[in-house]
């Protein structure tokens, strides 16, 4: 292997442990929202730091009626959408790693 499949190899891995680190904050997230914790304990806080802006950007291209149920669908949108860059984007760059050996 030289030096370039090293590097996107090594950048396709540091993808794959980003991506996995936020789905688990999604949904520790997640399962915070259901027990209602204080808002202004720092550890909530942060989560809500960490996963609103992903959220409110899936909420603004939800259609309105997903939006008038009652549930809030983002977090599980957001949760795909993870998956999938996970599954695609990595597993791209990990074969064009292996095709520059």
């Amino acid at each position: 292997m030289n030096a370039l499949s090293y590097i996107i190899l090594a950048c396709a891995k540091i993808l794959h442990l980003i991506l996995n680190i936020y789905t688990f904050i999604v949904a520790i997230s997640v399962l915070l929202s259901w027990v209602n914790p204080d808002p202004y304990n720092p550890i909530v806080r942060i989560f809500r730091q960490l996963t609103e802006p992903a959220f409110n950007w899936v909420r603004r291209w939800m259609p309105r009626a997903l939006l008038r149920t009652g549930l809030d669908f983002s977090p599980l949108i957001v949760l795909f959408v993870l998956i999938i860059l996970d599954t695609v984007v990595v597993q791209l760059l990990y074969d064009w790693a292996n095709a520059l050996r």
